[in-house]
């Protein structure tokens, strides 16, 4: 089904992504990462204002994979 933008649209920035609008047939991935961050981080606007006070974050992954990325063309 065809988008339509009735507005304004940001984007900040797009690093090594895809922005699709419309119709597409198939989408994947072309990569993976992890990222760890405590409260407060990764915050993205115009106007942020965040009180956390104390923030831990434990980047111990039992499981190793998460999302792999084979035959992906």
């Amino acid at each position: 089904m065809p988008s339509i933008i009735a507005g304004p649209l940001k984007i900040n920035s797009v690093g090594g992504g895809v922005v699709n609008f419309g119709d597409a047939f198939y989408l994947s991935p072309k990569s993976a990462d992890k990222t760890n961050a405590g409260s407060g981080s990764l915050n993205t606007g115009d106007f942020i204002n965040t009180n956390t006070g104390l923030s831990s974050t434990n980047p111990f992954d039992p499981d190793v994979s998460d999302q792999n990325v084979t035959a992906n063309a």
